[in-house]
């Protein structure tokens, strides 16, 4: 079996490395594709490969059209919709992520951007402190019990939500779990987002739950951009001189946000919440562990499409 490394923005060497020994101790053949630059260059390489492993690479109807003998895609991470699901579904390709693998790196960068916004971008003011503040999750996932985890050594009051988590499994952790984003948000005045970005999702973070925030408002987004309301947040600004946003992912409106907010708003470059040399190997690997297992033993437990 030929296994492809496809990325842009490439894994470590040590990530690779350790890629290669996972495939080639399995008896596969890892082939490998870094730093390209136009899409054809990603069609001609999937033309015979049976497995890929990608990052942030988008796998279109054109790409698994072009992978004539492709049978799994390995996301390394947690987010998948950079894969069109419906078009590997219908070609009998099964996709998987590695989740868990990035959840504490991201949960880092959650208290790092929390702890700028509270002392105020480190500007000379007097700030605020974390300990005995009440931070609400917005699911409950890989990473959300990670930042509860390290909340925790904050002393901070945790809460969550999330629908498809049993409210036991949250209160098991230590954590109070709440009946809906409604009141997550209408008691916690600091909360970090998780969710991923679906049609169900999408634009969901919008003023009506946000102006329901606490006084001292501060929303935390490492998860995705679609489910923001941007003119929402926009909104919110203006209601409440009280209000900050810190993300990692920048937003369309991110130089009007900057230039009219100042002191309130803050975000990376670019998406950094799995941007560590731990969370690189340690998603890479796993993505060729689960590639292995698929074809050895036919394990799908990963799987995210149907």
């Amino acid at each position: 079996m030929k296994v492809l490394i496809a990325t842009d923005k490439p894994f470590a060497k040590v990530a690779v490395e350790g890629i290669r020994e996972v495939i080639t101790n399995a008896g596969h053949q890892l082939v490998l594709l870094e730093k390209y630059t136009e899409k054809q260059q990603l069609l001609d390489a999937v033309a015979e490969v049976e497995a890929i492993i990608i990052r942030s690479d988008i796998v279109d109807a054109e790409v698994l059209n072009a992978a004539t003998a492709l049978k799994i895609v390995v996301r390394a991470g947690a987010g998948y919709d950079n894969v069109d699901l419906q078009t590997a579904t219908a070609h009998n390709v099964c996709v998987m992520n590695t989740p868990g693998q990035n959840s504490n790196a991201v949960a880092e960068l959650v208290f790092g951007l929390l702890v700028y916004a509270s002392r105020n971008f480190y500007n000379g003011t007097s700030g605020a402190e974390l300990l005995g503040k009440k931070l609400g999750i917005h699911a409950y996932g890989n990473v959300g019990r990670n930042v509860a985890r390290v909340a925790k050594g904050f002393g901070m009051e945790v809460y969550a939500y999330d629908p498809y988590t049993p409210l036991e499994v949250i209160e098991k952790d230590g954590v109070k779990a709440v009946a809906s984003a409604n009141a997550l948000y209408e008691t916690c005045p600091i909360v970090s987002l998780h969710i991923p970005a679906t049609p169900e999702t999408k634009n969901t973070i919008n003023y009506d739950l946000l102006s329901s925030m606490p006084q001292g408002a501060i929303l935390v987004n490492t998860a995705r951009k679609e489910v923001i309301d941007e003119a929402g947040i926009v909104q919110m600004f203006e209601a409440r001189p009280d209000f900050k946003y810190v993300t990692d992912i920048m937003p369309a409106n991110h130089a009007d946000l900057s230039a009219r907010y100042a002191g309130r708003y803050f975000s990376t470059p670019k998406k950094i919440g799995a941007q560590t040399a731990e969370a690189n190997i340690n998603a890479g690997i796993a993505a060729a562990k689960q590639i292995v297992d698929f074809f050895q033993t036919g394990n799908e437990r990963f799987r995210v499409n149907k």
